[in-house]
């Protein structure tokens, strides 16, 4: 597959709310992409590319071309989202589907577990632990101080955006400047209010509790994990791939919080493994 594959892009209503769907064709099951803060459904176009079937991502509500709802509609909530969710995996989806997440898009896995038997295959990439005994890194504290965190996000300029970034590769490389000018075009009010009222939903116990039902994720599953993520420490890669009870674990050296910037390999790897299931499917050769 070819990055000329075509990407169709679509506002559409889910569960009320006006959301960017991008879609890519193709026969078998179907793909579901979910990205993390602060990006979008781009993140995805690499994957798009490489997967022989159908993909399906959104933009959450908040970020990038997606609705900003008021609060009294969607509270930015970690709950709030994994509700979301749930009616985009009924919604998007027609059955049966593959699941593919990063950062907070792992908050996906709580309504996947309760719709399990229709997940096939699964990758988690650097995903926000649904754990015990993690603690939020230094800017998630930042952003759950009331006060502190507003004042950090009405401070926020693209070069603040960009040097932050930094943090987020090996050798504190810049990221490409697309990917900044993605999110600096994404980056508005809404989003910014939105951010805050996710991580203060996203108490530790919480976050536990969102993954009380891993286990019930019993599908050939991958997590793929950057050693150099300064915000998710390795040691949940692993912990996640020992709760999943069918998944292989791939730790990658000189890779940060999106692994697949710094090691492009991987999409092809994560492609591959998703294919397994084209394969795999009654009638195929």
């Amino acid at each position: 597959m070819t990055d000329e594959r075509e990407i169709e892009e679509q506002l559409i209503g889910v569960s009320g709310l006006e959301t960017l769907v991008r879609r890519t064709g193709g026969d078998g099951v179907p793909t579901l992409f979910v990205h993390g803060n602060p990006t979008s459904s781009r993140d995805w176009i690499p994957f798009f590319a490489a997967i022989p079937g159908p993909g399906v991502a959104i933009d959450l509500p908040n970020f990038g071309r997606s609705e900003r709802p008021p609060v009294e509609r969607f509270d930015s909530s970690m709950h709030a989202y994994a509700r979301y969710l749930g009616a985009v995996m009924d919604e998007l989806v027609d059955g049966e589907f593959n699941l593919v997440v990063h950062d907070w898009g792992a908050i996906a896995l709580h309504p996947a577990s309760r719709r399990a038997a229709r997940v096939k295959r699964l990758v988690v990439i650097n995903g926000v632990p649904l754990l015990r005994g993690y603690r939020w890194h230094w800017l998630g504290r930042l952003w759950r101080t009331r006060g502190a965190g507003e004042l950090f996000s009405r401070a926020t300029t693209r070069s603040t955006v960009r040097l932050a970034l930094r943090q987020a590769r090996p050798r504190l490389q810049p990221m490409p400047d697309s990917f900044v000018d993605e999110i600096w075009a994404s980056y508005d009010g809404g989003m910014a209010e939105a951010v805050l009222r996710l991580y203060r939903s996203a108490d530790p116990e919480k976050l536990e509790a969102a993954g009380a039902r891993l286990e019930r994720l019993d599908c050939p599953a991958v997590v793929a994990w950057g050693s150099d993520d300064p915000y998710l420490p390795q040691e949940f890669g692993r912990t996640y791939a020992s709760r999943l009870p069918n998944a292989e674990l791939i730790e990658l050296l000189d890779a940060g919080h999106w692994p697949w910037i710094d090691r492009p390999e991987l999409v092809g790897r994560l492609a591959g493994f998703l294919a397994e299931q084209q394969a795999a499917a009654p009638g195929s050769d």
